[in-house]
């Protein structure tokens, strides 16, 4: 495979204009076998033969997902503390630190902004001073560590090992029946084990086969930890914080209790009759085998509430994970591009395969999910709602509608909170926050709650949601929402007399965060995605049977349109000077590109946006990007009718953009996978290979029609 390219003036060439050719070339017209989906999905098996802190393996099913290292379960965890921490995480499980000062939301000391004479409250972080207030409310509640399961493995001479003493090492993720199968040897032995988690209970079934179970050289531990906000997501230096009582329910199950402070949750574990289970300290058991056994079995199910049903064996769970992979893989959409002559084909393949799979086990739950899923925390573990769209948008146009729909009832649970938010601040409606936790309150800060960006994202799942369903229940259900976002959206702007004109901030955050809050005013990308959500919200209504509101069509006859520099797009109606000489705002996300790209383009000028596009490829600052920013350029591209440039931008070789062997993106410390960028290439793609509305009619009208590119697809939905 071709080294990647780098982001240079060679590379765009395909922005001046070039005609186009039919996608597939002299393919085009001839028929193409049906895509073999096992061998698609299949090729792609990560595959680890050393130990490797740097791509972690996980299982999972939307809601719970287990991390393991190479032994196939969090053996030697402490090693990945720096990297990407072996978490055992769930949608359910929040801790909350005590709080004898009583700090809440409710209680927050707001700070008011000028807004065009109206003071408008904030809870503003100022300075990034966090005090010991902001602290608390900002790390509480975090997501919370449910507990390790882990071999201890000793050598002969009784030492422990380390990873050194591991040979033979050989991983492999059976993406289509969801088996993380692990070999190693130590000390000339093998240890085999099967990692499985199953589909629809939050619980790890493990088999290991070894001889050294015998002598009790390989054991497993269930080691519960203390909570924290920090990325491990688990505290062990504070064993006397939280209890863990366990009771043996037969002489092969246990039930355990936990409780950290004022927060509880349940364990329930089976294994091998003739096994047993010990505790060892506190919080810390141990699973010791048969003496005459080579084989051991453990299914560990996790819970808010006690556990009464038995759980599925080892093999039931197996299978039962066998049959959800099966349908997973079978029933979505699919893109194969092995045909394709192009050397990256293999490589954007398996980045659009692992994609799948990792939005699947982490992105698919009943909230919406933090930027690391349920690996480890960054931000305490709460999620960002600006980031939801980037996360779980994609599972509309991949066939797999459901699992968006699964996260999409936490904005009706929230709304009461939303309209909370934006009754304090003098606006109509609900006002969603940025920042936050399963009760939806906003998390202090100098950026996050100034940001506006999400506040359409609800109708833009709404009109997702109906373009597969299109029936009234759909309209009913998603009512409320819109029609309360679209009330806020149109109360929201400010009418500016001297230009006779609706505008948007300052104070305002702009998605290109670099811009400072108090003097920015009119993002193009937040002024188009405003035009576009209270149009898609008046269209609700006329579908409702309902007139037009009124109010809300005085916003869009009257909002302001896209400023222009150069020719060109500002980044905001304030960022004069961008195509200046120096450059000053080539930094953070380019989300200019995203009103012709994500969006349709509402007021967009295509020729004035290709310019744009063109300058930004040419000039931008890419270390300091993310790695959405990436199919954000590659959609935009895409809309323009540069597919060319489309794949360039997808495989820019930049820090932020590129994939590991476990399909994660890394980012910088701290940071280290990213699953937005994972989310928005399955949405680039699908819109790539199944087209948007007003796409050209050719087939994969996303992809250069140079000969060099194949596509075929299947089960796709086109974009709006």
């Amino acid at each position: 495979m071709r080294p990647l390219m780098k982001p240079t003036v060679s590379l765009f060439l395909a922005l001046a204009g070039w005609p186009l050719l039919g996608v597939s070339g002299s393919l085009a017209a001839q028929p193409l076998p049906p895509i073999d989906r096992h061998a698609l999905v299949t090729r792609h098996n990560p595959v680890l033969r050393r130990f490797d802190p740097d791509n972690p393996l996980s299982v999972g099913n939307g809601n719970f997902a287990f991390t393991a290292d190479v032994t196939g379960l969090q053996t030697f965890a402490a090693a990945f503390d720096n990297t990407t921490p072996l978490g055992t995480l769930s949608q359910w499980a929040w801790h909350s630190f005590p709080n004898p000062d009583g700090w809440s939301m409710e209680k927050f000391h707001f700070k008011d902004f000028d807004v065009f004479g109206r003071m408008v409250s904030y809870d503003d972080e100022p300075g990034n001073r966090q005090t010991p207030e902001i602290k608390w409310l900002r790390e509480n509640p975090h997501r919370l560590h449910l507990g390790r399961i882990a071999f201890i493995l000793t050598k002969s001479d009784g030492g422990p090992v380390l990873t050194n003493d591991l040979g033979g090492v050989e991983q492999t993720l059976d993406l289509w029946s969801g088996v993380l199968r692990s070999r190693f040897t130590l000390q000339g032995q093998p240890v085999e084990t099967l990692t499985i988690c199953h589909p629809d209970l939050d619980m790890l079934a493990v088999r290991v086969v070894s001889p050294l179970l015998k002598d009790g050289r390989v054991r497993i531990e269930l080691h519960f930890p203390y909570g924290t906000g920090a990325t491990t997501t688990a505290d062990w230096s504070k064993p006397g914080a939280h209890r863990t009582v366990m009771q043996l329910t037969t002489s092969n199950s246990a039930a355990f209790t936990r409780t950290l402070d004022q927060d509880s949750y349940y364990v329930s574990a089976r294994w091998t009759p003739g096994a047993s289970l010990a505790e060892a300290a506190p919080h810390q058991f141990i699973l010791t085998s048969s003496p005459a056994a080579d084989a051991l079995e453990l299914v560990c199910a996790f819970a808010p509430k006690p556990i009464s049903a038995p759980l599925p064996d080892f093999a039931q769970t197996q299978a039962a994970a066998a049959a959800h992979w099966k349908d997973f893989w079978t029933g979505g959409g699919a893109i194969d591009l092995s045909l394709s002559k192009d050397p990256r084909w293999e490589e954007l393949e398996r980045r659009i395969v692992l994609s799948q799979y990792l939005t699947a086990i982490q992105c698919a739950g009943g909230y919406p999910p933090q930027e690391t899923g349920l690996t480890y925390n960054t931000w305490e573990g709460k999620f960002h709602l600006e980031m939801h769209w980037w996360h779980s948008a994609h599972f509309a146009l991949w066939g797999r509608l459901p699992l968006l729909e699964r996260s999409l009832g936490y904005y009706q649970a929230i709304l009461p909170r939303a309209r909370e938010i934006a009754a304090r601040q003098g606006y109509a409606g609900a006002r969603w926050p940025k920042m936050t936790g399963p009760a939806g309150y906003d998390s202090p800060s100098s950026v996050g709650p100034f940001l506006i960006w999400q506040q359409p994202h609800p109708i833009f799942y709404a009109e997702l949601c109906y373009r597969v369903r299109a029936d009234r229940a759909t309209l009913e259900k998603f009512n409320e929402v819109v029609t309360q976002t679209a009330d806020f959206m149109a109360s929201y702007p400010v009418w500016q007399a001297a230009s006779n004109r609706y505008v948007l901030g300052p104070v305002l955050q702009g998605s290109q965060e670099i811009f400072p809050k108090d003097h920015t005013l009119n993002p193009t990308f937040e002024l188009t995605y405003w035009r576009w959500g209270l149009e898609a919200a008046q269209k609700w209504r006329q579908r409702l049977g309902l007139p037009r509101e009124p109010k809300w069509d005085q916003v869009l006859t009257n909002l302001s349109t896209p400023a222009l520099e150069d020719n060109k797009y500002l980044f905001t109606e304030t960022a004069t000077g961008t195509y200046s000489p120096e450059k000053k705002w080539v930094k953070d996300h380019p989300s200019v590109t995203a009103a012709f790209g994500l969006l349709p383009g509402e007021g967009i000028d295509p020729q004035t946006m290709r310019r744009t596009l063109r300058w930004i490829l040419d000039n931008w600052n890419w270390p300091d990007t993310w790695g959405w920013d990436y199919p954000m350029l590659a959609m935009c591209a895409a809309r323009l009718g540069e597919p060319e440039v489309a794949v360039d931008a997808l495989f820019l070789d930049t820090p932020k953009n590129h994939y590991g062997i476990n399909g994660h993106v890394y980012q910088r410390p701290g940071l280290t996978i990213y699953l937005p960028a994972n989310g928005g290439l399955l949405y680039a793609t699908a819109m790539m290979a199944a087209g948007w509305d007003g796409a050209p009619a050719k087939p994969a009208p996303g992809f250069p029609g140079n000969g060099q590119w194949v596509v075929r697809s299947e089960g796709l939905r086109p974009a709006p």
